[in-house]
């Protein structure tokens, strides 16, 4: 085969010396710098490409090759392509010029060269690199927490980009993946914005993003009874966390408490805040503060306690799933009580 392929470039040669003989002599007689002309030119997607070949006055004939087809022939044109030229400085220089360079213009280029002894040649080969492109990338996706989670990240370039991915918060450290990132049941700390970036050292790293939501059911993480006199104001507080945000509700004893003359009920957020105003002896005992959204729900006892009785006032106090409360709570979100 080798042997092959160099009886078929002995014929490519031939030919185009014969072809050689019938260029005019013109151009300004010197031979070849081989030297300079053999190493490989590497340049980006975009940019302009010199390609360089050096004579003296022993050469008769130039002409540059891409391939087996005519670029110039001496000073004569051949291609048709409106971004190549000569570079010819001081008659010293027979050098091609490719502007705004593109993947289609990798190859090798040949300066050929007519002494009066015998043809040369001298070639280089054109490497085109081009920036890392991300073409494709996941949508921003809102799921459920436990699910399986598949992020993809296509990206273009030579050579072909390395692809990373991380998570911004709160580490940002890399993660394992590549053009696709797997997360098998992903939790609510999984949750915010990934980045991923290709890289192929050709140009800046090209990034994009994709925001993950991750719904949970609610958690109460803090509560705050209250120790009150007669006649003061007395405030309970339930804090959650959930996505969606949750829908909070009180209670007392079995009766849903309300907006109503005396009693105050605030939400911020995931806070909800009930205010008993001017408290009285009946007013002490037990509350329950419920929060839910559509993937569950979660409730707390809170108290409001006369001073000196030694309840635990930080909210240690239980935290239940009493069915009642529950069933309660499910049946206002779906008939809006």
């Amino acid at each position: 085969m080798q042997a092959g392929r160099k009886s078929c470039w002995r014929q490519l040669q031939a030919s185009f010396f014969r072809l050689l003989c019938l260029i005019p002599t013109g151009f300004p007689v010197r031979s070849v710098d081989m030297q300079r002309a053999t190493d490989n030119i590497t340049i980006r997607q975009g940019d302009t490409a010199i390609i360089r070949c050096y004579v003296d006055d022993k050469v008769s004939k130039v002409a540059w090759l891409n391939r087996s087809n005519i670029i110039f022939a001496g000073q004569d044109k051949w291609s048709l392509d409106p971004r190549v030229d000569l570079v010819t400085k001081g008659q010293l220089e027979y050098s091609l010029r490719i502007q705004k360079v593109d993947v289609y213009d990798e190859g090798s280029y040949t300066c050929s060269i007519q002494t009066k002894q015998q043809p040369k040649t001298s070639q280089v080969y054109l490497i085109v690199q081009v920036p890392a492109n991300i073409y494709k990338v996941s949508e921003d996706i809102t799921v459920n927490e436990g699910s399986n989670v598949t992020l993809s990240c296509l990206a273009s370039g030579r050579p072909d980009p390395t692809i990373t991915w991380r998570l911004l918060n709160p580490s940002a450290e890399p993660l394992d993946g590549e053009e696709y990132l797997d997360i098998i049941g992903i939790m609510r700390n999984q949750a915010g914005r990934y980045e991923c970036k290709a890289s192929n050292d050709v140009a800046t790293p090209d990034v994009k993003y994709v925001n993950v939501v991750v719904n949970y059911p609610p958690t109460i993480k803090k509560t705050q009874s209250s120790e009150t006199q007669v006649g003061r104001m007395g405030t309970l507080q339930c804090d959650a966390t959930a996505v969606p945000t949750p829908e909070f509700e009180w209670y007392r004893d079995e009766k849903r408490l309300s907006n109503t003359q005396g009693i105050n009920i605030q939400i911020l957020g995931t806070t909800t805040v009930l205010m008993i105003a001017n408290v009285t002896e009946e007013d002490y005992g037990n509350y329950t503060c419920v929060a839910s959204n559509r993937l569950g729900v979660q409730n707390a006892s809170l108290f409001l306690y006369r001073p000196g009785t030694g309840r635990d006032i930080n909210g240690a106090a239980c935290v239940s799933q009493s069915l009642w409360l529950m069933l309660a709570s499910f049946a206002c979100l779906f008939f809006k009580c």
